[in-house]
């Protein structure tokens, strides 16, 4: 049996970047996260280009995802039955709350965005599907963490990339939190990804009785708490929307 192939794997490994949290990229840049020569990034990056699956922002000189790997993406997505179940709901959620939400699911030790909608009111927001947080640094990834413990483990020893000084690095004190989380049924995060900004998760289940994925609503922290606390209404509105798109997915009624 032949082997992987090099240039795919180097070629996934750049997209995979390019979808991260920083998701416009330089030549230099690229090279320096994935230990790759210049020519080499710079080569792979020409072929995805002219294949639609990246383009190249004609000011800055960097790269980002292409619309021909979005629509693929979308495809994917759009059949994925747990976004499907859950958009009126989670449009319903950002009507009640005034905030954006965001629902997603555990992929590669991240958490994808596999749906979004923006907060309604006029500012300028960028569509975040198709992206991938951290799991220990976001609401959505400690929802899904606190329910699959088994995760953890792959999450290493040592410390966890830390984003802002909120960031929770130590994997014993994240367990705790999974702990609580779990017994309580919702997450939150103040300014563990960006400061300034809270969100509030909770896990939701399938037919299966098992956690597919999780919804939640992001905002400035003044707005979602109250000094650091999550406001009580606001967790109320995104366990039912999680309950209620649980249901929708066949899980058994609370």
């Amino acid at each position: 049996m032949s082997g992987p192939i090099q240039s795919i794997e180097r070629a996934a490994a750049i997209l995979r970047l390019l979808s991260g949290r920083s998701r416009r990229l330089g030549v230099v840049e690229m090279a320096g996260q994935l230990g790759l020569p210049k020519g080499t990034v710079h080569g792979i990056l020409r072929t995805l280009q002219s294949v639609g699956f990246v383009e190249q922002d004609r000011d800055s000189g960097k790269y980002q995802l292409g619309a021909a790997l979005l629509h693929i993406g979308s495809s994917y997505l759009d059949a994925n039955e747990l976004r499907t179940r859950a958009l009126n709901w989670a449009d319903a959620l950002a009507t009640q709350s005034g905030e954006s939400v965001r629902i997603g699911t555990l992929h590669e030790k991240q958490v994808l965005i596999v749906h979004h909608v923006f907060r309604p009111d006029d500012s300028r927001q960028a569509l975040e599907v198709g992206s991938l947080v951290p799991v220990h640094a976001s609401a959505l990834g400690k929802a899904l963490l606190a329910h699959h413990r088994y995760l953890l483990a792959d999450l290493g020893s040592g410390p966890l990339p830390s984003y802002t000084p909120a960031t929770i690095t130590d994997v014993k004190r994240l367990g705790h939190e999974l702990e609580e989380i779990s017994g309580r049924g919702w997450a939150s995060e103040v300014g563990d990804l960006f400061p300034g900004v809270a969100s509030i998760a909770a896990p939701i289940e399938d037919r299966r009785g098992v956690i597919a994925g999780a919804i939640s609503i992001s905002g400035p922290i003044e707005r979602l708490c109250e000094s650091t606390v999550p406001r009580g209404e606001l967790v109320g509105y995104v366990m039912e929307t999680a309950r209620t798109v649980s249901r929708e997915l066949g899980a058994i009624p609370w």
